[in-house]
């Protein structure tokens, strides 16, 4: 591994590390310019003459300040026109990213003058930040995902937070899990969510889109360019088979259906509306609720099935649940306990299930599905629930949500 090291007058140099005697350093995140300076400029003492030199000169300065000598930076750091050392590169750089001591994102497409960082009250950056084209690209989801620590920074090189500070801003623009960024094993995610995360991402090179996911499955394949997407993701998924052959893990995912449900043609939800429901729902992976409430009639289901519809990626699982009366919710439950054992034939503890005996039994089975250990990415809809029961109230038939909510967390 090659690491810079800048002196006080900006000249750079490169020093090679065995992989067990790496000291130290920090590492940058960034989208590539037309400038770049590469390994060989850096090698030919070429760099100062392009656009490039100045964010690898913020990188050693901003390394300096935390106390480390070294830095790395993609672009000079790994000579790309010898075949055998890219390719090696591209197989490692989940681990570089994540046993970096600090992680720098820098964003050009951001700006946050010195001048409103002075009082920090200016927050005008942040509907930049949810747009920057750092959250867009294929390449980035390990940058992000990977270090355990992270800095965004401005154009001007102003801080801007960290991994800590901007985590709910980040769960909500990547619709990744806060657990996700917080150096859970990616072993604990299925395979469809992971590659979930990659959905509104992009690459230059069509194959890359395979090709960046390598450090989040952790598995390991040669480069192929010309290859074309379709073959490199059949590829990648071979090789996670290989890896996860004898390590099955449970996923949770459940075809998206809204069979049952009146949907209403050309209803225009409010985009407001629907963006503060997904603001309160993204997170952690604990649980959360939204309670829409209103007179019948003002649209509380067409704008679930609006949600439901445009976030349906976000969730491993949606249910839609009829809590009219106790006898439609229990139905509902029915309904859904024999899509899960007609999807997961396996799963405990519905697999053995008779859906026609007590329905008690069975709500209680499906809830006890839900609580499983990583089973924290469905959405339940209960819809048309009109006759609450209250603390105070004596109506025989109304139904008690809680008894009807999963309890695990």
């Amino acid at each position: 591994m090659r690491l810079l090291q800048s002196d006080g007058d900006g000249n750079l140099s490169l020093t090679e590390f065995l992989e067990d005697n790496v000291p130290k350093y920090a590492i940058l995140s960034h989208r590539w310019g037309a400038e770049e300076i590469t390994f060989k400029d850096l090698t030919n003492g070429m760099s100062k003459d392009k656009a490039g030199y100045g964010k690898i000169q913020f990188c050693g300065k901003q390394a300096r300040r935390d106390g480390l000598q070294y830095f790395w930076v993609d672009t000079c750091c790994i000579d790309k026109s010898n075949a055998v050392e890219y390719q090696h590169a591209i197989n490692l750089m989940f681990r570089w990213y994540r046993d970096a001591t600090k992680c720098y994102v820098y964003l050009p497409d951001v700006s946050f003058p010195r001048s409103d960082s002075a009082s920090r009250s200016n927050v005008a950056w942040e509907s930049t930040f949810r747009e920057s084209e750092w959250f867009r690209r294929g390449w980035t989801l390990q940058e992000l995902i990977a270090p355990v620590a992270i800095d965004f920074f401005s154009r001007e090189g102003e801080l801007l937070g960290n991994k800590v500070s901007l985590e709910q801003d980040i769960c909500e623009i990547t619709g990744i899990l806060a657990t996700a960024l917080r150096g859970r094993l990616l072993s604990g995610f299925s395979i469809t969510e992971r590659m979930s995360w990659t959905k509104r991402r992009e690459t230059t090179y069509k194959e890359d889109k395979a090709y960046s996911l390598l450090g989040i499955f952790n598995v390991y394949m040669p480069l192929i360019y010309g290859e074309g997407k379709d073959r490199a993701v059949q590829r990648l998924r071979e090789e996670i088979k290989k890896a996860s052959k004898g390590h099955k893990r449970a996923d949770f995912s459940v075809t998206f259906s809204l069979f049952d449900v009146s949907d209403v043609k050309h209803f225009v939800a409010r985009e407001d509306e629907l963006s503060k429901i997904h603001k309160t729902l993204i997170g952690d992976g604990s649980r959360r609720a939204v309670v829409l409430h209103g007179l019948g009639g003002i649209g509380k289901t067409q704008l679930s099935i609006a949600y439901a519809k445009r976030y349906k990626e976000n969730f491993s699982a949606i249910f839609w649940l009829n809590i009219k009366d106790k006898d439609s919710l229990r139905q509902s439950f029915t309904k859904l306990a024999k899509q899960i054992s007609r999807e997961y034939p396996s799963a405990i503890p519905v697999s053995n299930l008779d859906t026609n005996q007590n329905l008690d039994e069975v709500v209680e089975s499906v809830k006890a599905w839900l609580s499983l250990p990583n089973n924290t990415r469905w959405l339940i809809i209960y819809d048309n629930y009109d006759n609450p029961k209250l603390s105070s109230g004596t109506d025989p038939v109304a139904v008690d949500i809680r008894k009807y909510i999963p309890e695990s967390y």
